[in-house]
């Protein structure tokens, strides 16, 4: 199957058609460089007859090259002029590829047409985790994936307990896999160019640590905790919790830590009671 991939000059030659001009309410950065396109496929390990779900394709630049690696994708985009115009690309681009567009807000996206084993996307940075984590609860078949996502952002979510960026993202994040990061992303491959920098994120599934059920509370806690981070646990999850130091010693953790010193294990006994 041939695939053309998209250059900077027909970017914004869509762009113009569509009367487009990328904003950032919608986090719209599109990318401009085919090398870029092709590495994150590669990073995400992409294989032939995978099914991909892209969040925020935009005009097509990533979709292009992960149909080039012959995967199957599903595509959601809010923007409709950028949903109608995908497959049309597509069709000059790649033809015989397999895609399906889906023209929907993706934070409230329940259902897909396909069941996705890996995601990739470009997040728009304003949406990127609240975007990364509706979908890895939404949809338990994504086994791995990789985003492209605001440094600041892919920091916090591959960190560390311990860490002065660990936060409530790292150990939403870890709940359901392992994340690491995987390389920077120039700005200049953007257009229009942002004013951050983007790094590369890679996860990889495991087996969650606890049900529906025991999510919900254990979130609930990481909230509380990193709310009033600077405080130690048995005063942050005292609005939560009935006799917060009788759970965080019960769960083997000392009353006077912080929630940045917590494993999302540590959270799960804590919830648990």
């Amino acid at each position: 199957m041939s695939v053309t991939l998209l250059g900077p000059a027909q970017i914004r030659d869509l762009a113009d058609l569509l009367g487009v001009n990328p904003t950032k309410k919608l986090g719209q950065n599109f990318v401009v460089d085919a090398n870029t396109v092709r590495r994150i496929v590669r990073a995400a390990d992409v294989q032939a007859g995978e099914c991909v779900v892209e969040v925020g394709p935009g005009l097509g630049s990533l979709t292009l090259a992960l149909l080039e690696a012959r995967a199957s994708v599903v595509a959601v985009e809010i923007d409709q002029r950028l949903a109608e115009q995908l497959p049309v690309t597509v069709a000059q681009l790649a033809p015989d590829a397999e895609l399906t567009v889906v023209t929907a807000d993706a934070l409230r996206v329940t259902e897909l047409p396909s069941q996705p084993t890996v995601l990739v996307a470009n997040l728009p940075y304003n949406v990127s985790v609240p975007v990364l984590l509706h979908f890895l609860e939404t949809f338990p078949a994504i086994a791995r994936g990789l985003v492209m996502v605001q440094a600041e952002v892919g920091e916090r979510l591959a960190a560390a307990p311990g860490s002065k960026i660990y936060g409530s993202p790292s150990v939403k994040a870890a709940w359901y896999g392992a994340f690491s990061l995987a390389g920077k992303v120039s700005r200049q491959v953007f257009w229009p160019v942002p004013n951050v920098d983007s790094v590369l994120v890679r996860f990889d599934r495991h087996a969650e640590p606890g049900d529906e059920a025991e999510r919900r509370r254990t979130f609930a806690l990481v909230d509380a905790a990193f709310g009033q981070r600077r405080k130690m646990l048995r005063q942050s999850l005292s609005g939560v919790l009935d006799d917060p130091v009788a759970r965080l010693e019960a769960a083997g953790v000392e009353p006077t830590e912080r929630g940045e010193q917590l494993t999302v294990a540590d959270f799960v006994r804590i919830a648990r009671g």
